[in-house]
């Protein structure tokens, strides 16, 4: 199988920069973009396999976007990646058509491969610390592989 073609959207340069860094090894990052409607754009432009794409950017959160790219890129799986915890987000997150969720934190690297591989493969996909807040406030997972 051929290495996923990767977009990442942040509004914080040095998140950028060591996100690219990360997925340069997992995959063909394609370009990074700082704002959700560069990342609307830049999507449609180089119809990625997966999306990296946090909630609180410019000009169009990363919930809009994803929403938005569900139309315009449909081909694109989108995983959003942010300091977000709550439950709600999670669930407004899949509910806009995103494939998976990932808490920014220590560690994050040993976890983004197998979320990777996971919402390449069609699954969806939530980050341990984020499983671990829904559970705490007794809500249920989406279906998880």
């Amino acid at each position: 199988m051929s290495k996923p073609r990767i977009l990442l959207a942040d509004d914080h340069p040095v998140v950028l920069e060591a996100l690219r860094d990360l997925l340069d090894e997992l995959g063909d990052v394609l370009g990074t973009v700082r704002d959700g409607q560069e990342l609307v754009e830049a999507a449609q432009r180089l119809k990625p396999d997966i999306i990296f794409a946090d909630i609180s950017m410019p000009r169009l959160n990363g919930i809009d976007a994803t929403r938005a790219l569900q139309t315009c890129a449909p081909q694109s799986k989108v995983i959003i990646l942010t300091i977000h915890r709550e439950s709600c987000y999670v669930t407004m997150a899949f509910n806009a058509g995103a494939r998976g969720y990932l808490l920014k934190r220590p560690g994050l690297h040993a976890e983004l491969p197998q979320a990777l591989l996971r919402v390449i493969a069609g699954d969806r996909y939530i980050g341990l610390e984020a499983r671990e807040e829904r559970a705490s406030v007794g809500e249920d997972e989406p279906t998880i592989h």
